[in-house]
């Protein structure tokens, strides 16, 4: 039978989706890409804020609609999504056949056969959120030559705005020998980037050996042959410790460049969120890491319009950032989700601020940008290829300073034809606000 799967939201969702397929694979499933010809449809749905959730949903909805005009026979819902509004979507949502929860993605082939075998059934399977899923193996859908390598499941932080602990649990580290097999194995199927991810990666180890242990893994996926770059995201400012910074100034294979979600900078919007860090102790956690690799690229998220924010506290914002000059940085308007604690209060921020605060920090790191990748006219930085632009001759690649799906890109001239995956010396000729135009070194 034909499977159509669709994945929605964040990397770590990705990677139970990978898994996921491997499965299907496995058990003589046959993955396509047509919705009209697809027997089946899992849809991996994200619900961390309301566009995420209205997009889940919307997804939903089209793909029930081949029930009428394809082959479908079976539409099962997997992930957050169906991990948070079970019963609802079991009310609202007539087309979806099964219902699988978050610590639950190993039960899809028993969803599969019960829903194609017991007409009428609507299962749901929903372990409590402790343990971890039982892990196949994967079916990559980024390309093959990088792969996200997800180190923990569940959150142990309660920031008063995230809905994340109470849909994935609390934190649970997968056991160093378990990821280390799966990085060797990505290793020998051509992956050269490993990403390492997590709801937060720098307390890796904590629950299952006492201590912090992401230095120690990543001295060891440092030891893998085949892997060029290893890249840390979702690293928490609080508990990015000393030895963390030494090893990835120690380590060549580890890119100089961090994602370290800060959420704000004033410190009683901070206090507010349940955040563990004030502005200086962010200052000093990202002069320490620029002390030790110059070179270093700091990414970060903020929240733009938490409850209570003032004006005055979002110009202090813009001055924060532009004094800063962080490589990379994202912004969200807050999101008021139902069960959190910051949705309960009554000081909401009305939408329209929030947007035009949202708009006026991306404008500001715009400039930034700009400014930063001027700096790197006439350097030579090696880059990943990730493919072609037929249209206009010239290849894309990232530099070290790249995450996939959410930083920005180089356009390669090349008079030599290039490979996904393939590492070059490129040097840089000219730029954009968000990417890079190089020419491959001869």
């Amino acid at each position: 039978m034909k499977v159509l799967f669709v994945s929605l939201g964040c990397d770590k969702n990705l990677v139970d989706s990978e898994h996921m397929l491997g499965d299907l694979i496995d058990h003589g499933y046959t993955i396509c890409d047509e919705e009209s010809e697809a027997d089946i449809i899992v849809v991996n749905t994200c619900s961390f804020i309301a566009d995420a959730m209205e997009e889940s949903i919307q997804n939903i909805i089209e793909l029930g609609a081949y029930k009428e005009s394809g082959n479908l026979k079976a539409l099962i819902v997997t992930g957050c999504l169906a991990q948070r509004f079970t019963e609802d979507i079991l009310s609202d949502l007539p087309e979806v056949d099964a219902i699988i929860g978050t610590n639950s993605y190993d039960e899809l082939l028993s969803a599969i056969d019960k829903v194609l075998s017991e007409k009428g059934i609507k299962p749901v399977y929903k372990k409590d959120l402790v343990g971890l899923p039982k892990d196949g193996r994967r079916v990559l859908t980024t390309g093959g030559h990088y792969a996200y390598l997800k180190i923990a499941e569940g959150c142990n932080k309660r920031c008063t705005y995230c809905i994340i602990p109470y849909i994935r649990g609390n934190y649970r580290s997968y056991p160093m020998e378990q990821i280390l097999a799966e990085a060797k194995q990505l290793a020998a199927d051509g992956v050269k980037e490993l990403i390492i991810v997590a709801q937060e990666t720098t307390v890796y180890g904590t629950d299952i050996y006492g201590k912090k242990s992401l230095p120690k893994l990543l001295h060891k996926l440092c030891e893998i042959d085949g892997i060029n770059w290893i890249r840390i995201l979702y690293a928490y400012p609080e508990e990015i410790t000393d030895e963390l910074i030494q090893c990835m100034a120690s380590e060549p294979k580890i890119c100089h460049y961090i994602d370290m979600p800060i959420q704000h900078c004033n410190d009683d919007i901070l206090k507010a969120m349940g955040r563990k860090t004030n502005k200086a102790d962010i200052m000093n956690i990202s002069a320490r890491l620029r002390a030790a690799m110059p070179d270093i690229s700091l990414r970060t998220t903020l929240i733009c319009g938490f409850p209570g924010e003032t004006e005055e506290m979002h110009l202090e914002l813009l001055q924060f950032i532009k004094d800063m000059k962080f490589d990379r940085l994202g912004a969200f308007s807050y999101s008021k989700e139902d069960g959190t604690v910051a949705a309960t209060w009554d000081n909401q921020v009305d939408e329209d601020i929030k947007k035009r605060w949202q708009e006026e920090v991306m404008l500001c790191q715009k400039d930034i940008c700009l400014s930063n990748n001027q700096s790197y006219v006439g350097k030579t930085v090696p880059v990943f290829i990730e493919g072609k632009l037929p249209e206009d001759g010239v290849f894309i690649g990232r530099t070290y300073r790249d995450t996939p799906s959410v930083d920005g890109f180089i356009f390669v001239n090349s008079e030599t034809e290039l490979s996904s995956g393939q590492y070059v010396d490129v040097t840089v000729t000219g730029f954009d606000e968000y990417d890079l135009i190089g020419d491959v070194k001869l």
